[in-house]
């Protein structure tokens, strides 16, 4: 039910050490091609490649900017469905109180167990049996509302909570697709790494090419572009890392519902 993409098998913590070492590496790889280069020919110009590697860096900054601007939007995202999300449960569970018989005392039963799952999900990340379960507890209210609906079509008590239910219905859709289905795409990862290794290979390549003895900036800027990734990569992931999306609006609705 739910595909994790290649960065989702590993935590942020190792991805960052991974990415670190592949960086610096693709500098040390370069400085060594570049004084190779050096020893083999002597019309290779440095201000020639200087210009090249600029290129690069700004090819690098276009997209990393793009990217990290697709994982800012999604986590803004996320919050905001995760509020709307918790406003339409609540309203469903007010209208289920004016339902007639026990049917109120019955779905509102199963609106519990739904925040619930929700909650249990990311707490403990079974992503797979909260969405699961979610469909299950769907089917059951919804055959509820048809009962209802049934018995008395021309209620207008009955109509809102219909209303609503389906409302909460779509907003589980929509959280789904945007905080576990929406991720940035493992095409556009590939590219952004693959275009940051050339381009620190292109720095190392600059400084051997020019006899730059190993200075400690080259290491400043691996830090400093890992660690963005890395932070592109907290946006990106739903419930991992520092950056994390806050519960509190479906805690602060549990707890209305009572035990």
């Amino acid at each position: 039910m739910f595909a994790a993409g290649p960065l989702d098998q590993f935590p942020l913590w190792m991805l960052l050490g991974g990415t670190i070492v592949t960086l610096l590496l693709a500098v040390e790889g370069g400085y060594r091609l570049g004084t190779y280069r050096l020893r083999r020919s002597e019309q290779e110009h440095g201000a020639h490649v200087l210009a090249l590697v600029t290129t690069t860096m700004g090819l690098l900054a276009l997209v990393l900017a793009f990217t990290f601007n697709l994982a800012a939007n999604r986590f803004e995202a996320r919050k905001q469905i995760v509020v709307d999300e918790a406003n339409t449960i609540e309203t469903t569970y007010l209208r289920a109180g004016l339902l007639p018989g026990d049917r109120g005392a019955k779905v509102r039963e199963m609106l519990r167990e739904y925040v619930d799952v929700r909650l249990e999900a990311v707490r403990l990340g079974n992503v797979e049996h909260a969405l699961r379960r979610s469909e299950e507890l769907h089917r059951e209210l919804w055959k509820e509302a048809e009962s209802v609906g049934r018995d008395q079509p021309e209620s207008t008590v009955v109509g809102l909570f219909i209303q609503s239910l389906n409302r909460t219905i779509e907003l589980h859709a929509m959280r789904v697709k945007v905080a576990v289905r929406g991720g940035i795409p493992d095409a556009l990862w590939a590219a952004l790494y693959l275009i940051a290794i050339l381009n620190l290979l292109a720095v190392g390549y600059h400084a051997g090419l020019v006899k730059t003895p190993r200075s400690p900036t080259l290491a400043t800027v691996v830090m400093s572009l890992s660690v963005v990734l890395m932070l592109t990569a907290d946006l990106d992931h739903p419930q991992e890392g520092a950056m994390k999306v806050s519960q509190q609006a479906m805690i602060d609705v549990r707890r209305t519902m009572g035990p």
